[in-house]
């Protein structure tokens, strides 16, 4: 029976396969973020559901698998929440940037540069990292190429304007896991210069269009 509860009294329930995998992957994916694929085992998200390890054996019999999934799990819902589908191409571009200046994306550059490292010691884990950065770029530019038909982004190379903010955002990104505060304001507008750079924009427009958009002004 796979509900377990702890009340003699309760009674059990069993949810569809389907859902249950699904709850497995949100967990998993949880505890990537919060505390790094390391941490994924089959006991450990076993207990976030008040279940017994041997159910997630069911669904994940390879731990590896459950890694992995568990990190395309997070990939998606970052990308959710970095590429708006409505809006002027400024204004997603502005959203994306804003996103990853305010902080709220810190525990998934973490994972990232997680499963970056450990992707050495992994081909699948690799494949996967490698897939999830395919859909990033081609996210990215098909708004950066929006905005050069618009006639916003004077530019004319989609794919080379993505890789350079791309290379931004991992270089920021780089620096997640150190506990000494970057005093140089440099340091936090890097994502943005650069992507005004990228996309051949006058300085400053972007840090404009971030303001306006999200109602955030930034030093």
């Amino acid at each position: 029976m796979e509900g377990v509860t702890s009340s003699p009294g309760s009674i059990r329930v069993r949810k569809r396969p389907e859902e249950r995998r699904e709850e497995i992957l949100s967990h998993a994916a949880a505890i990537a973020v919060d505390e790094g694929l390391e941490r994924i085992t089959l006991r450990a998200v076993a207990e976030r559901l008040g279940v017994r390890p041997g159910l997630i054996t069911h669904y994940f019999p390879a731990a590896e698998d459950l890694v992995i999934e568990a990190f395309a799990r997070a990939a998606v819902l970052e990308r959710e929440q970095f590429f708006p589908t409505s809006g002027a191409p400024l204004e997603r571009i502005a959203h994306f940037v804003a996103h990853i200046e305010s902080g709220a994306s810190t525990g998934l550059a973490r994972l990232w540069l997680n499963a970056r490292h450990l992707s050495r010691f992994s081909p699948a884990l690799d494949d996967e990292l490698q897939e999830q950065d395919a859909l990033d770029r081609a996210h990215l530019s098909a708004i950066i190429e929006e905005g050069i038909a618009a006639g916003d982004f004077p530019i004319q190379d989609a794919e080379t304007a993505c890789v350079r903010i791309l290379i931004a955002v991992d270089g920021a990104g780089s620096y997640v896991n150190s506990a000494a505060e970057e005093a140089n304001p440099a340091h936090r507008r890097a994502v943005a210069d650069i992507t005004d750079w990228a996309l051949g924009l006058p300085s400053g427009t972007l840090r404009t269009a971030m303001s306006s958009t999200a109602g955030i002004t930034r030093g």
